[in-house]
């Protein structure tokens, strides 16, 4: 096993697919998939959606890699109003001071916004929710794992990056509901919800495709973000 690979960690594969064709050496570790990106060993845990799925991913990833840093990364909703899809953020609150001074160095061209975020325990989606979770955290944008993720490495000793990039926002939310989108539950999107939710309201088809074209740019804008840190750090 390599010794001090940086550790990366998303809630599901499809955040993480983009990074994962980047890399070579794979090895599936089971909890964990280790690879190269260009020389640098790198070591993806996927923790699921919500804090309470991912805790035996991510100790075994820490036990059995034993990282030099762990980057919490994936997708986040804004709560804030100057937020756009696709800008990139680096939660202050969860972040060593050291690594988010180096990153921000790093990444300074790409003018990632550097705010408060907030850890949910349900999906936020709709401007009301969106604007409680505002006005009682003061937080900027809202995600499901990183305050977990932050307290097991917290545990460990090990420094943490939470670099997210903006999925949806105030005035461009999911394109429809969050329980048809995804079962938390089960930790996957029930497709016979989805086509039956899509049946009964066709004016979503649009919007769905829509969202799903803005979330590979998304997608494609976080893990050029986190090959440039992987090099750096």
């Amino acid at each position: 096993m390599p010794d001090f690979p940086i550790a990366i960690t998303f809630a599901l594969p499809t955040e993480s697919s983009e990074l994962r064709r980047q890399l070579c050496e794979t090895r599936d570790e089971g909890d964990f998939i280790l690879g190269k990106i260009d020389g640098h060993t790198v070591a993806i845990a996927h923790t699921g959606v919500g804090a309470q799925h991912g805790s035996a991913q991510l100790e075994a990833l820490l036990h059995r890699t034993r990282p030099r840093a762990v980057i919490s990364s994936g997708f986040a909703g804004a709560v804030a109003s100057d937020l756009r899809v696709g800008d990139l953020i680096f939660a202050k609150n969860f972040s060593d001071r050291e690594l988010l001074m180096a990153a921000q160095r790093i990444l300074s061209e790409r003018t990632p916004r550097t705010v408060k975020l907030f850890t949910s325990t349900s999906i936020v989606d709709s401007l009301s929710e969106r604007n409680q979770v505002a006005g009682a955290s003061g937080a900027a944008a809202v995600d499901m794992e990183t305050g977990s993720i932050f307290e097991i490495c917290k545990g460990h000793g090990i420094p943490l990056l939470s670099v997210r990039a903006i999925s949806d926002t105030p005035t461009e939310p999911l394109p429809a509901p969050p329980g048809v989108l995804f079962d938390i539950q089960n930790q996957r999107t029930s497709y016979r919800r989805l086509v039956s939710y899509l049946v009964a309201h066709p004016t979503a088809i649009p919007r769905l495709i829509r969202f799903g074209r803005e979330i590979n740019g998304v997608r494609a804008k976080l893990t050029e973000a986190i090959v440039i840190l992987v090099h750096a750090l």
